[in-house]
């Protein structure tokens, strides 16, 4: 078995950190290393200590002065929706009735499917994203693509086929039947294969009939281990429609909750106008709340109030997203660039400890996947990203005069993108350098 110790500097998390100075919640070595073997981090810590322990054999990557982090994950976005970014449009509704369901048509097409799936892939690897909980389309044949192309690159996703029976064009949509039957396939030919999770996807109350909510229902119950994924209080206008469809609902997040579809596994993109009735549900029942920020400002539906969510006597449980392709970018730095700007926008701070605790062990405890990603702990999953802080001019020259780790990660949060992923490990393996170009 080949060992591989990769050296660098090594920033872990144990936990959400209380402030900026709180050192307590995370691990960083200035000079640190991991060991690697069979595609599970073995040993972390001190390099000499690291160096120590491993085989004479050992096969050394020295990374040194990038960071080593965990893999980033990213909770909600669009497989989909790639050609669908940068498409000019007044708010949610007008965007999906223009530009996406029209695009979504498409991946009735297995070849366009498959396509699609590998450049999304390329995209996450180039930016340092080793699992994202995704939405398919409609079809099968979209969910078979996303999960073979998974399957080959050894990633850690969670994705689901779409469920969708009205208020979308003809060739988006299913029924209740086809839905709970094409949903069982997936879940039989996918879950637990390498490292695919399934996730049950009814894509909002506004394009699912009671009657394919009941189906949602009978899933979640068959297969209670699984994720759930949907879309709650993104719009106004959203939010008026859903309540018009369900008027026996208390409210919009009621409508779910009638379905059972309220969980400890159950991601929720946007809640952005969330009650404080649907806050407490949503807290009561563990679900989480996720906050998209490039599309939250590119749709203008609002600013996430991400501080009244967790510090309220019943807090909700929030993780991060880029939301492809409503949002602008693949990257979860950029995702919490601007994130930082929608809490100053309130009042309130972000700092990059946040930021990157959010975009690590934060967003695989939203999955309740922390046992096998986001953290450097010994036993979990090698997936990796290496960030070089100088990777443009302009960051660089920033670098000269930056003198703590605080201000360090704020600089890559702030000005880093794609060219600030050195390398990214999929399971112990190097990934975006193998893309060709990086």
């Amino acid at each position: 078995m080949t060992s591989t110790l990769i050296r660098g500097r090594t920033l872990s998390f144990h936990r959400a950190p209380e402030s900026i100075d709180d050192s307590g919640a995370y691990t960083y070595e200035s000079d640190g290393a991991l060991l690697v073997e069979a595609g599970v981090i073995r040993a972390a810590g001190p390099y000499a200590t690291v160096k120590s322990a491993a085989p004479e054999e050992v096969v050394e990557i020295d990374h040194r002065p990038h960071f080593i982090v965990p893999g980033f994950i990213d909770t909600h976005l669009h497989f989909p929706q790639m050609q669908v970014m940068a498409s000019y449009a007044a708010n949610l509704l007008e965007w999906l009735n223009t530009y996406t369901f029209p695009e979504e048509c498409r991946f009735v097409e297995t070849a366009h499917a498959e396509r699609i799936a590998a450049r999304f892939f390329d995209e996450m690897v180039r930016h340092g994203t080793t699992t994202a909980t995704a939405y398919c389309s409609v079809h099968k044949a979209s969910a078979d693509a996303f999960f073979a192309e998974s399957l080959r690159r050894g990633m850690c996703m969670v994705a689901g086929k779409v469920m969708m029976d009205r208020n979308a064009p003809q060739g988006l949509l299913d029924t209740p039947e086809m839905s709970y039957d094409e949903t069982r396939a997936v879940i039989a030919d996918w879950h637990g294969k390498g490292r695919n999770h399934v996730a049950i996807t009814p894509r909002f109350a506004i394009t699912s009939t009671p009657e394919q909510m009941e189906v949602a229902k009978s899933l979640v119950r068959e297969f209670p281990s699984l994720h759930v994924q949907t879309h709650l209080s993104e719009n106004r206008d959203e939010i008026a429609f859903t309540c018009e469809l369900y008027p026996e609902a208390k409210d919009y997040t009621d409508v779910y909750a009638r379905y059972d579809l309220l969980g400890s596994k159950s991601l929720f993109g946007h809640c952005i106008h969330l009650s404080e009735r649907e806050a407490d549900a949503m807290s009561e029942t563990g679900s989480v709340a996720v906050f998209c920020p490039t599309s939250n400002l590119f749709l203008g539906s609002g600013l996430f109030p991400l501080r009244a969510l967790t510090r309220r006597e019943k807090p909700v449980r929030v993780s991060v997203a880029s939301d492809i392709g409503g949002g602008t970018s693949y990257s979860m730095l950029k995702t919490l660039d601007e994130a930082y700007k929608i809490l100053q926008l309130q009042g309130e701070r972000l700092n990059p400890f946040d930021s990157f605790h959010m975009m690590t062990r934060g967003n695989a405890e939203a999955l309740s996947l922390a046992h096998r990603i986001g953290t450097l702990e010994p036993g979990t999953d090698a997936d990796l990203t290496v960030l070089d802080m100088g990777a443009t001019p302009a960051m660089a020259l920033r670098a000269e005069v930056v003198s703590s780790l605080a201000d360090e990660l704020f600089l890559l949060q702030t000005m880093g993108d794609d060219r600030s992923i050195v390398e990214t490990y999929v399971a112990g393996k190097p990934a975006k350098s193998a893309l060709g170009t990086t």
